[in-house]
């Protein structure tokens, strides 16, 4: 099941911070299709944000093809944005979160560890290509500033 989290101060829509975690939750396979959404009064009992809100996001999932609601029932997952090569238990995961792990501990801070990733990202692109190749949501949640990180300062 997944648990939303809302932060009010990111600039982005808290509507599409849902949405984007959902897809999130997608595309690691965390959510597949058959599995129900949180209903939305649980929701707003978790986050404290207006009913209408949750159900603005749902009904852009709903537009989107990724989940249906079922009367009575709940909003049910109906497809995947998975790929095997994505998913949370991936290799490619696992070596990225080893990554992570060697970067945290030489030092860098979680907007130099971003700005690499982009930077390679930006690298390895096909020329004329998007590094993000179009498909990249805008993130539900900003990078925070670090204190001790001047390179996260806004």
């Amino acid at each position: 099941m997944i648990e939303f989290q809302v932060d009010r101060h990111s600039g982005v829509a808290t509507y599409l911070q849902l949405v984007n975690q959902v897809k999130q939750a997608l595309r690691l396979g965390v959510l597949e299709p058959g599995d129900r959404l949180p209903t939305a009064r649980a929701v707003v009992e978790a986050t404290a944000i207006n009913p209408n809100t949750v159900l603005k996001a749902y009904r852009e999932l709903e537009r989107e093809g990724l989940v249906e609601p079922r009367p009575g029932r709940g909003t049910f997952v109906t497809r995947s944005l998975s790929r095997p090569e994505a998913a949370a238990d991936s290799p490619l995961r696992a070596d990225l979160i080893a990554w992570t792990a060697r970067a945290q501990a030489a030092g860098l801070g979680r907007a130099d560890i971003l700005a690499l990733v982009e930077a390679a990202l930006a690298d390895t692109a096909p020329p004329g290509a998007a590094a993000d190749g179009g498909k990249a949501p805008a993130p539900a949640h900003p990078a925070p500033t670090d204190p001790a990180d001047p390179a996260s300062a806004p």
